[in-house]
Order: C-alpha cells, then structure tokens, then sequence
C-alpha cells in the first residue's frame, strides 16, 4: 500500500488573500507565486497574522482567494477533494467510536464494504504504531496518541497531499520529538506530498524538504529556503543548528 502514489504537485500563482477587520482591509497574502513538487516536504512559517493557516486552509478548499489560481495536479482547486487530507492540530476524533472504527471512518462514508474499510485502516493503524490499541477509545489515548490517530486517518483515504496544520502544537516537548520523527518516517514510507504548518523552527528544519517564509510586513516578499541535509536529520549536526540560526535571524530572534 505504499510509496506508489505519485502526483500531488501544487501551482500557486498570483494568490492574494485580504479580511475585513474593524472596518479595513487586511491583506494576509500577496500575490504569491509558489510550486509543491510531487513528493516533497514544504513546511511554512511566519509570524501571527502572515497567511499560513489562511494559505494551508485554500490549498485545502476550506476558503476561498480573492484572486490568483491553485491547482493540483494541472486542475484547478475547487472546493474539497478526495487527493488531499487534512490533519488539524487538535485530532477531532469521535469519542463514540474505537481507534479502528475512527480510522475507517472517511472510506466507509465514501461507500467502501465495512471489512475492507476495517482492513486498510488496521494497516494504517500499524504505520502510525498503534496496532495494539485498535479497539481502544479516544478518552483512552493520550494526546500523541490521539494525533497519530488523526495521522493514521487521513492517510487511510490515500490522498496525494497531506495538510498539516501545527499537528503536533499541543504536544509535550518530548512528545513532539518522537512525532516529528514518526512524521518524517510516515512522509517517506508513503510518498505522499506534504504542506505543513508549524511555529516550531526546529521542527521546520528537522521535516522539510524547503521552508516557506511568510512576511508579516505589507509589501515584503515570501522567502523559500532550501534544506539540504541527509535524512534522518541530526538536530546536533553543525548545518542542521546553521540552518536554524537563519531562520531564528530571519524572526528577529538571533
């Protein structure tokens, strides 16, 4: 079931995005012009207010532009779509259901047979690492747990683009680190395109393939740098710690 999809490349062109607060205009994104390779890790950051849940949420369907074009795979987006998965910071998961019953959830409603929904979520729900906790119930789970849950889900529906909004914000330190490589091996295993949103800089480095810097001030430009650094990714490395002194500079913040 994995590492076959293909697909799943993103064209951005000329995207503006503006909201009415107390009476003015507010632009959160400018003509932005951007390409998701097939495959690749794009993580995006920013300061509060710069686009990137508003960007994720039109790549998504969710929203809608004022004006520019987004489209996947040479079509234009319009609306939701079976080729792309959305994973929220917090899992949402239905508490009356179990892990397995959660997870087959999104095919069943699409109509496929009960058994085999229930099978290709018990192999999804081994990838994240959860076999033994497929009749569990959501109160039963701890929060890393829940989100692999949510993890495990989205992927169950086979999309070519996974959506990530800060998936792992609410997570304890330690908690994050081991997610953060969970994600990293699950991206790879599966070979499915992901956009990701996260404050978190170190996370950005340790997962993309590029960082997305989104300007906060009006009139500046969005930013992309490349991360070239072997996987997996060693935090202590004298590159990996350079590329977080960058983006630590580009915030103010070294």
């Amino acid at each position: 079931m994995t590492g076959t999809k293909g697909g799943g490349e993103v064209s951005i062109r000329d995207l503006s995005k503006s909201f009415t607060l107390g009476g003015r205009q507010l632009a959160v994104l400018r003509t932005l012009n951007l390409d998701v390779r097939s495959g690749e890790c794009l993580v995006i950051v920013g300061a509060s207010g710069s686009g990137k849940t508003t960007l994720l949420r039109i790549l998504a369907g969710l929203e809608a532009a004022d004006s520019g074009r987004v489209a996947i795979d040479g079509k234009p987006v319009d609306g939701v779509g079976a080729e792309r998965a959305v994973i929220f910071q917090e899992p949402r998961l239905l508490p009356w259901l179990t892990v397995l019953g959660n997870v087959a959830f999104g095919l069943e409603v699409r109509g496929v047979a009960k058994a085999d929904a229930e099978e290709k979520a018990r192999f999804y729900i081994a990838l994240v690492g959860l076999a033994e906790f497929a009749d569990a119930f959501p109160r039963q789970l701890s929060g890393g747990m829940a989100q692999r849950v949510g993890i495990a889900r989205a992927l169950t529906v086979q999309p070519e683009i996974l959506l990530l909004d800060e998936p792992l914000g609410a997570l304890d330190a330690m908690t994050k680190i081991g997610m953060q490589e969970e994600l990293a091996r699950i991206w790879s295993e599966e070979n499915v395109t992901m956009v990701m949103v996260t404050h978190d800089l170190e996370e950005a480095i340790y997962l993309a393939d590029r960082v997305l810097i989104l300007p906060k001030e009006k009139g500046g430009a969005a930013r992309l740098i490349d991360v070239d650094l072997p996987r997996p990714r060693d935090r202590s490395e004298t590159r990996f710690v350079r590329y977080r002194e960058e983006l630590l500079r580009e915030f103010g913040l070294h």
